[in-house]
C-alpha cells in the first residue's frame, strides 16, 4: 500500500452489459410513448390514472363487530389499537396527499399533511395492511392517491417532494410484494431521466432509495440492473446538477444491499467503485461527504471483496479524506477505518472459533487494518489533539471519532499498535498546549506493556491545573482499572491510585467528579469479594484498607444539592460496588452504610410536603432511587445475615415510600425491587411482612398501562413463590388469578405476558402438586401462545416470538419440575411439539437451544419408567437434536451432553435412571 496513486485518476471496468449508461435511453422509450412538451412526464401519469383497477372489497361492519381486522384475522389487542387508528384516518389521507400536491398551498400546510400522511402510512407498513392502503388511496380511481403521489413527485417545493418519495415507496412497500402497481418502477426510471425537472429526478431518486431499503431484493430481482444504472448514472461527475448528484449518491447508498447480485459480479462492481471514488473528489462537499458514507456502507458489506480497491484507491482516498478541512468529510473517513477494524475484529473471533472446531472460516481477513496501521495511526493521533475544551460527552467530534477508531485498532491489531503510538505519548505527555497531552493520555491497550512505567505518572497528572487532562487521565485510570487491574500492583500502585481519584472528588468540575467516581467503582469490581452460595467468605483483600475511606468520602459527594453529569447518581453506584464487594474484614463499613442510608430516606420522606416543584420532585426520585438501590445491594452483601429489626425498618421504609411514591414509577419500581430482594434474602422468615405488602402488589399488577412498573410486580411474585417455597401455596390463588386476568388485557404490553408465563413456572417450582388445580389451564395458555408463528418481514414480531418461546420453555421447566409426576403425560406431546418447533427455526437463539436441551432432560428425568415417556424420547428428531454439531455456548453444550445422558438412560431396556448431576 505504500506505493501510493492518484486516487482521482483511477480507472475502473466498465460496468458489465445490462448496465451500461446508454440502456438509459431505452428506458425513456417505454415509459414515454407519449411526449407532452409542456409537462414530458405528465404521459406516464395519465397512462396509470386511466388504468383498471380492482378494488379491495372493504371489510364488513359485521366483520368489524366481532373484532377481526382487514384480512378476516382476530384482532389481537395491539391490531386493535392499530385497526381503530387506520379507521380513524382512513378518510383523512386522500385529502391529505391533495394538499400536499397543490401547489397553491402555504408551505407550512403541504409539510404538516405531509407528515402527517408520513405517520399513518409507516405505521400501515409496519402492520402490512394491504387491503386498508389499497381502500385509502385506490377506492376513488379519478382521485387516486397513487397519482397524487406521483404527482406531487414533480413539485417546485422539494420538501413536498420528499415526502411524497415517503409515501410512493410506503405504498409499494405493501401493494409490490403482492403484485400490485407493477408498473411503478418503470415510472419511476422513466421520471429520472427527465432532464427538464431536477426535483422530479430527485425526488423520484429519494423513493427509489426508500424502495431499495424496505422491499426484499427478490421482488424486483428483474429489475435490479435498470435500478442500478438509473441511481449510478446521475452520480457521475458528468451529471449537470449538484443536488441530482447528492440524490443519486444516497440512492445508491440504501440500495447498495439490494443491488448485492449485481456487485458480486466483478465488471458491474468496478464501475460502481470508480463512481463512488469519484465523487469523493466532487467540488460539493456533501457529495463528498455521501460518497465517503457510500464508501463505509460498502465496506461493511462487500469487506471480501475490497482487497483490489483498497491497494488501487481506497487507501490513498481515506487517508487523504481524514485529512479534509471540513470535518463532516473526514469523519466519514475515519468512520470507515473504524468499519474496517469492526469487521476484521469479528472476522478474527470467527477464525479463533472455526479453529477450535477444526473448520475453515468462510471469510478471512485481508488485514487493511494492519498493513495501514502506518500510515493511518499519525493521521489519528493528530486528530485526537482537535479537542474542543470541556466539549459535551454527547457531542461527537472529530478527535472523538479519532479516539474510537484507535481504540478498534488496538483491539484489532493488538500489540502492534504499540510501537505506532508510544512515541507520540512520550513525545506530548507533558507537553505545554493541553491537547497535546490529553491527547497523549494513552488507552488502556495500548498501554498494556507499559502500565507499570506510566501508571505513576498518570496518578500524578490527577493534579494537572488543566481540567480536560485530568479529565481524560481520571477516564483513563478507570479503564485501565476496568480491563487491566492484572497489571495494578496492589503494594505498588493502589495506595497513590485511589488517593488521587479520591483528591479529584472533591474537584470543581461535576464530569471530573463523575469520572473519578467510575474510575473508583472499577477497582471494587475488579478486586472485590463476590460470594456465590457455595464458597466461603473472603477474610480480607486489597481494598479492604480504603474501604471506609473511600465510602465515607463517596458519601459526601452524595450530599450535594446537584447532579450535573450525573456525578452523585455515580457516587452513589460507586457506593453500591464497595459494598456489594466487601470482605469480612469490611461488613460493619457495610452495616454502618446501610442505616446512614435509610436515616437519609427516613429525613427525606419526612420532607414530602415540602417539595415544590417539578425539580424538587425529580430530585427526590433520583434520591429515592439511589437509596433503593444502595439498600438491595446490602440486602444481597448480608443475605440471611439480616436480622428482623434491620428488616423491620426496611420493610417500614419502602411500604412509606411506596406509599409516598403516588404514581410514579421509577420510584415504585426500585421500592419493590428491594422487597423482592428482601424475599430472596429471608425466604420463608418474610412471611410476617407479606400481608402488609401484598396491598401494595396488586394494584401495581392492574397497572396496565405502565409497563415497566407491572413487569417488576410480576417478577415480584416469583420473588416471593420462591422465598416461601410451600408456604406460598395459601396465596397462588390470588397470584393465579390476577395473572390470568393479565393476560386477557387489551392493554398489558405484549413482553410482560411473557413475564407471566414465565411466573406460571416460578410457582409451580414453589408449592409443587398443590399447582395442580391450575395445571390445565396453564398447560392450555403455554400451548396457545406456542403455536405463534413470525412473520419473516416483521423483525419486530420474530424478536418477540423468540422472547415468547423462551418465557413458555421457562414455564414448562418450572412444571416439570415443580411435579415430577405422572399427571404431566397428558401434556408431553404440546411440549415436545414447542420444543420440536423451536429445534426447525433458523433464527432460534442459544437460550432457547438451552432450556429446550434441559427440557428434555427434565422430561426424562422426571417421567422416568413411563413407558409412553419412553417411546416418546426415541423419536428421531429428539435423537438428532441431541446430537447436533451447530455450534454453541459451552453451557450450552453441556446442558445437551447432561440431556442426553439422561434420555439415553431413561430409555434403556429394563433401565433404571439414576440421578445424573445436571451440572
Amino acid at each position: 500500500m505504500s506505493n501510493q496513486t492518484d486516487p482521482s485518476s483511477v480507472e475502473l471496468a466498465p460496468l458489465a452489459t445490462g448496465l451500461l449508461p446508454d440502456t438509459v435511453a431505452s428506458n425513456i422509450v417505454r415509459v414515454f410513448p407519449l411526449v407532452f412538451p409542456t409537462n414530458p412526464w405528465f404521459s406516464a401519469i395519465f397512462r396509470h390514472q386511466h388504468a383498471t383497477t380492482t378494488p379491495h372489497p372493504i371489510p364488513s361492519a359485521r366483520e368489524h363487530s366481532e373484532g377481526r381486522g382487514d384480512d378476516g384475522s382476530p384482532l389481537t389487542p395491539k391490531s386493535h389499537f392499530l385497526d381503530a387508528n387506520k379507521r380513524q384516518d382512513a378518510p383523512q389521507i386522500p385529502g391529505q396527499l391533495r394538499t400536499l400536491g397543490d401547489e397553491s398551498s402555504p408551505v407550512p400546510v403541504r409539510n404538516a399533511a405531509g407528515l402527517a400522511l408520513k405517520k399513518t402510512l409507516t405505521l400501515t407498513v409496519r402492520v402490512r395492511s394491504l387491503p386498508f392502503l389499497t381502500v385509502l388511496v385506490s377506492c376513488h380511481p379519478q382521485e387516486s392517491g397513487r397519482n397524487d403521489a406521483l404527482l406531487t413527485l414533480g413539485s417546485l417545493s422539494q420538501t413536498a417532494g420528499a415526502f411524497a418519495s415517503q409515501v410512493v415507496a410506503a405504498i409499494i412497500a405493501v401493494e409490490l410484494p403482492v403484485g400490485h402497481w407493477g408498473d411503478l418502477i418503470e415510472i419511476l426510471l422513466g421520471f429520472i431521466n427527465t432532464q427538464t425537472n431536477v426535483n422530479l429526478r430527485i425526488a423520484t431518486l429519494q423513493t427509489i432509495g426508500f424502495i431499495c431499503e424496505s422491499i426484499k431484493p427478490e421482488i424486483l430481482t428483474l429489475r435490479a440492473n435498470e435500478i442500478l444504472t438509473a441511481v449510478i448514472h446521475g452520480a457521475r461527475k458528468e451529471e449537470p446538477s449538484t443536488e441530482v448528484q447528492l440524490a443519486e449518491i444516497y440512492a445508491l447508498y440504501n440500495s447498495l444491499e439490494f443491488v448485492r447480485d449485481n456487485l458480486e459480479r466483478e465488471g458491474e462492481r468496478n464501475y460502481v467503485m470508480q463512481v463512488v471514488c469519484k465523487a469523493t473528489q466532487n467540488s460539493a462537499v456533501a457529495v463528498q461527504v455521501g460518497a465517503f458514507e457510500n464508501l463505509v456502507r460498502i465496506m461493511g458489506l462487500y469487506y471480501d471483496k475490497m482487497g483490489f480497491y483498497m491497494e488501487q484507491a481506497l487507501f490513498g482516498l481515506t487517508v487523504v479524506g481524514m485529512k479534509h478541512p471540513d470535518e463532516r468529510v473526514a469523519l466519514q473517513a475515519v468512520e470507515f477505518w473504524s468499519t474496517v477494524c469492526e469487521e476484521e475484529v469479528d472476522l478474527n473471533i470467527e477464525a479463533q472459533e472455526a479453529q477450535e472446531y477444526g473448520e475453515t472460516p468462510e471469510t478471512e481477513s485481508k488485514n487493511f487494518a494492519k498493513i495501514a496501521l502506518p500510515e493511518i495511526v499519525p493521521v489519528l493521533l493528530h486528530l485526537l489533539t482537535q479537542q474542543e475544551e470541556l466539549a459535551e460527552e454527547d457531542e461527537w467530534n472529530l478527535s472523538m471519532a479519532a479516539g474510537t477508531c484507535l481504540s478498534l485498532l488496538a483491539g484489532t491489531v493488538q500489540d502492534s499498535v504499540v510501537p505506532a503510538v508510544i512515541p507520540f505519548i512520550e513525545a506530548h505527555i507533558k507537553s505545554t498546549d493541553w491537547h497535546h497531552r490529553e491527547a497523549a493520555a494513552p488507552t488502556p491497550v495500548v498501554l498494556t506493556p507499559l502500565v507499570s512505567q506510566a501508571l505513576p505518572l498518570l496518578i500524578d497528572m490527577m493534579a494537572d491545573t488543566n481540567a480536560d487532562v485530568k479529565d481524560t487521565v481520571a477516564w483513563t485510570l478507570g479503564r485501565i482499572c476496568d480491563l487491566l487491574i492484572q497489571t495494578i500492583k496492589p503494594d505498588v500502585h493502589l495506595h497513590a491510585l485511589v488517593s488521587a481519584l479520591v483528591s479529584g472528588l472533591v474537584d470543581e468540575h461535576p464530569r471530573i467528579v463523575a469520572n473519578c467516581c467510575w474510575a473508583l467503582m472499577n477497582p471494587a469490581e475488579q478486586l472485590g469479594s463476590f460470594d456465590s452460595e457455595n464458597d466461603e467468605p473472603v477474610a480480607t483483600g486489597p481494598l479492604s484498607p480504603y474501604t471506609d475511606g473511600v465510602v465515607q468520602a463517596l458519601l459526601r459527594v452524595t450530599e450535594s444539592a446537584g447532579n450535573e453529569h450525573n456525578f452523585r447518581t455515580a457516587a452513589y453506584e460507586a457506593i453500591s460496588a464497595y459494598l456489594s464487594g466487601a470482605t469480612v474484614d469490611v461488613i460493619p463499613v457495610v452495616q454502618n452504610t446501610i442505616v446512614a442510608i435509610l436515616a437519609r430516606m427516613e429525613q427525606l420522606l419526612n420532607m414530602q410536603n415540602q417539595i415544590l416543584g417539578i425539580d424538587d420532585r425529580n430530585n427526590w426520585n433520583e434520591l429515592q432511587g439511589n437509596f433503593c438501590s444502595v439498600i438491595m445491594t446490602v440486602i444481597r452483601k448480608l443475605n440471611s445475615g439480616i436480622q428482623p429489626p434491620l428488616a423491620d425498618r426496611i420493610m417500614m421504609l419502602v411500604l412509606q415510600l411506596i406509599q409516598s411514591a403516588g404514581k410514579t414509577s421509577t420510584v415504585l419500581e426500585a421500592a419493590f425491587l428491594v422487597v423482592g430482594a428482601l424475599a430472596a434474602a429471608l425466604e420463608r422468615n418474610f412471611l410476617p411482612y407479606i400481608q402488609a405488602f401484598l396491598p401494595f402488589l396488586y394494584p401495581a399488577l392492574k397497572a396496565h398501562e405502565d409497563t415497566q412498573l407491572c413487569t417488576v410486580a410480576v417478577g415480584i411474585i416469583g420473588d416471593i413463590a420462591r422465598a416461601l417455597g410451600p408456604d406460598s401455596a395459601q396465596y397462588a390463588n390470588q397470584f393465579m388469578t390476577v395473572l390470568l386476568e393479565n393476560l386477557q388485557s387489551e392493554v398489558l404490553n405484549r413482553n410482560v405476558k411473557i413475564s407471566i408465563l414465565s411466573g406460571f413456572g416460578d410457582i409451580a417450582i414453589a408449592i409443587g402438586p398443590s399447582f395442580e388445580p391450575f395445571l390445565d389451564t396453564t398447560m392450555s395458555v403455554l400451548r396457545q401462545a406456542g403455536v405463534l408463528q413470525p412473520n419473516p418481514l416483521d423483525y419486530d414480531l420474530m424478536d418477540y416470538v423468540n422472547q415468547l418461546r423462551e418465557g413458555i420453555l421457562e414455564a414448562y421447566t418450572g412444571l416439570v419440575s415443580g411435579f415430577k409426576v405422572a399427571v404431566l403425560l397428558p401434556y408431553v406431546d404440546s411440549i415436545l411439539e414447542l420444543i420440536h418447533r423451536c429445534s426447525l427455526d433458523e433464527e432460534r437463539t442459544d437460550a432457547q437451544m438451552k432450556l429446550s436441551f434441559g427440557l428434555i432432560g427434565d422430561l426424562a428425568e422426571a417421567l422416568q419408567g413411563s413407558p409412553q415417556m419412553k417411546q416418546t424420547l426415541l423419536k428421531p428428531w429428539i435423537a438428532q437434536e441431541l446430537r447436533t454439531k451447530h455450534r454453541m455456548p459451552a453451557e450450552t453444550n453441556k446442558t445437551r451432553r447432561w440431556a442426553r445422558e439422561v434420555r439415553d438412560v431413561s430409555t434403556m431396556k429394563n433401565g433404571f435412571l439414576t440421578r445424573i448431576p445436571r451440572w
